[in-house]
């Protein structure tokens, strides 16, 4: 398995597209109900390089199979050395270290360019995602209960920190 991780780019947005999308319709990784169009997508990614924020894809033998990035945790000046990300794998590849090869990049990325905390905020029923998460020293700082609602249920969420000094 050859793994390259590489910035993204707009040829690779169909593919994050159906990433996403498929985690829209089949997961709580995402609480968004309605798929996304790839002008949407377009838009994200283009805020994100105006932004100076990293899109990072992992491609295996010429296609994309996931990817990872950070945006602001929120907007106000005093959080500006706090950032959320995010990484998605395709189910196919899960647990084959493509998504540590991610984080770890995302994490370096970040350091380098001067933030201190990352934050996941991750549904609380996704324990692989949580024991994943510490596996990489973020520790859950608090629960939100019933903060979401998705495939007709409420979902709790967990915030996890890095300090990334």
């Amino acid at each position: 398995m050859n793994i390259v991780l590489r910035p993204a780019t707009t040829n690779d947005l169909k593919k994050i597209l159906d990433i996403v999308n498929h985690s829209i319709l089949h997961t709580t990784a995402n609480y968004s109900y309605d798929i996304q169009t790839l002008e949407v997508q377009t838009k994200w990614f283009e805020d994100k390089q105006a932004k100076n924020l990293p899109v990072v894809v992992a491609d295996l033998d010429g296609e994309v199979v996931g990817f990872g990035s950070y945006g602001p945790f929120r907007e106000k000046i005093g959080y500006q050395y706090t950032v959320e990300h995010s990484v998605y794998v395709v189910d196919t590849v899960i647990g084959k270290g493509i998504g540590s090869k991610l984080l770890t990049a995302i994490i370096r990325l970040a350091k380098e360019q001067g933030y201190h905390v990352m934050i996941g905020a991750i549904d609380a029923d996704n324990a692989g995602s949580i024991a994943f998460h510490e596996r990489f020293g973020f520790v859950a700082t608090g629960t939100i209960r019933e903060v979401g609602y998705k495939f007709d249920h409420w979902l709790d969420l967990v915030f996890m920190q890095l300090i990334l000094v």
